[in-house]
């Protein structure tokens, strides 16, 4: 590789390290992302100027390929179904990482690596770890974008010896790993690979679908590392330092997911490794507790008549598509001389910043959207919580309910507020599985419908 080679990937790794520090803040976020892209375009275009390309045909119909089907997806694609479609994506790239490991050992000298059956244990140790680690994400890519989906329950699946079954294969997966290492073994490579994509699904199985949030961006991280190992195989500088960027940065996300739910990092890394199932003892039936419900009039009174609102958004706001209506809402509330805000959990919706990109594309301001420890203590001054689908998040059984599957992860303090109107379509359990105390709270009014539909009625009471 040349100096000028080296100087522009050097470039690139700067562009990426903006990038993510444009990511950090809603403001600078499309800065990023033009970051972002600049660096990926300048490192392909390095990349395809190398002398050791020759094949222009074959990389240029894989890049068409590949953009048409991206295009075609970016285009499709709802907001709701993007934690899904990002599960999907590390899947792809834990696969190539194992397709380049394989490669590598099958055909070293394509790579000007070695010889094949005389490689260096340095090579040996930086293949399996990118295909060990790859075939990890693959598979539990796979199994996460399968429960987002819906395809398989989002239920945690357990069974008898589960954890002791996860350790023996990573266990095997560790011997094998040394042994690959002293003998070059094709066939000890396949085992071991086998053997990850197992572990990958069982690793994952067992985490519910309110901690799929913290799994998506743990895959991610896992994914990133897998092309730092990759990275090291075929001696590109750049493909390590944006690997080690993806991993460390989704590695911090993870854990400070985690602690916004009151769940193990390690348990979350180990597929729940050492965890029980809790019983979240109980629950009556929803008809058997009594609950106020009302109708868009009753709310335009309520909140025309109030002088704060919070807004907290949720995953049926998502579904609904109605951020739009919900920005709409804001501004009439304003116009009355009402101060809106809104409120955000980390881990609302289904993915990292799901909530903030959907009201990032209905224009809502910036400065009117805060976090959870920014507006946790003024819920017991606001006149009206207006709660859009966002169920787990809010259920006060975190705090109250130390049997509760959810206990000790922090929420928003919603029912605090002299008011809680709360938009749902009916009264079935949360992501989480569980049934959420606030809809039975006295203070608390129930608005039965699409909330796309009954934010737009709500709007219509308050012009009239």
């Amino acid at each position: 590789m040349s100096d000028t080679a080296y100087i522009l990937y050097l470039i690139s790794s700067v562009l990426f390290i903006l990038a993510l520090k444009g990511l950090s803040s809603p403001e600078s976020a499309r800065r990023g992302n033009v970051y972002g892209m600049a660096g990926m375009g300048l490192a392909v275009v390095t990349t395809l100027c190398m002398p050791a390309i020759t094949n222009y045909a074959l990389i240029l119909f894989g890049i068409m390929v590949g953009g048409i089907i991206g295009a075609m997806i970016a285009r499709k694609i709802q907001m709701t179904a993007m934690p899904q479609l990002v599960a999907a994506f590390h899947s792809l790239v834990g696969v190539s990482a194992v397709l380049i490991a394989a490669a590598a050992l099958w055909s070293p000298e394509s790579y000007g690596i070695g010889n094949s059956g005389s490689l260096h244990v340095g090579r040996l140790i930086e293949m399996s770890l990118g295909a060990v680690i790859g075939a990890i994400t693959f598979s539990g890519s796979v199994i996460a974008f399968a429960k987002l989906q819906g395809i398989m329950s989002g239920k945690p699946i357990r069974f008898g010896d589960q954890n002791k079954l996860n350790a023996a294969v990573a266990a095997a997966i560790v011997v094998l790993m040394i042994i690959f290492c002293g003998s070059e073994s094709k066939f000890i490579f396949t085992v071991m690979t086998l053997l990850s994509f197992a572990i990958g699904l069982l690793l994952i199985i067992p985490i519910g679908g309110a901690d799929m949030p913290v799994v998506v961006s743990m895959l991610n991280s896992y994914s990133g590392w897998a092309a730092s190992g990759i990275g090291f195989t075929l001696g590109n500088p750049l493909l390590i330092i944006t690997g080690a960027l993806v991993g460390s940065s989704g590695a911090i996300l993870s854990y400070i997911m985690c602690k916004a739910m009151n769940r193990s990092i390690f348990n979350v890394i180990f597929g729940g490794f050492g965890a029980a199932a809790v019983d979240s003892g109980p629950v009556a039936a929803a008809s058997d507790k009594p609950i106020k419900s009302g109708s868009a009039e009753d709310a335009a009174f309520l909140l025309k008549n109030s002088g704060s609102v919070i807004i907290i958004p949720g995953y049926g706001m998502a579904v609904a598509q109605a951020q739009h209506a919900v920005r709409e809402l804001q501004v009439e509330l304003e116009k009355e001389g009402i101060k809106v805000r809104f409120a955000i959990h980390p881990v609302a919706g289904r993915m990292p910043g799901h909530m903030n990109v959907l009201l990032a594309e209905a224009n809502v301001p910036y400065d009117s959207v805060t976090e959870l420890e920014e507006i946790n203590n003024d819920f017991a001054t606001t006149d009206v919580a207006f709660v859009i689908g966002a169920n787990d998040v809010t259920n006060p059984a975190a705090k109250n309910n130390p049997q509760s599957p959810i206990y000790g992860m922090p929420v928003l303090e919603v029912g605090n507020a002299k008011t809680v109107i709360f938009i749902k379509r009916g009264m079935a359990a949360g992501y989480a599985g569980i049934e959420n105390e606030l809809f039975y709270q006295e203070n608390t009014m129930m608005l039965f419908g699409d909330a796309k539909k009954v934010t737009e009625d709500l709007i219509k009471a308050l012009k009239h």
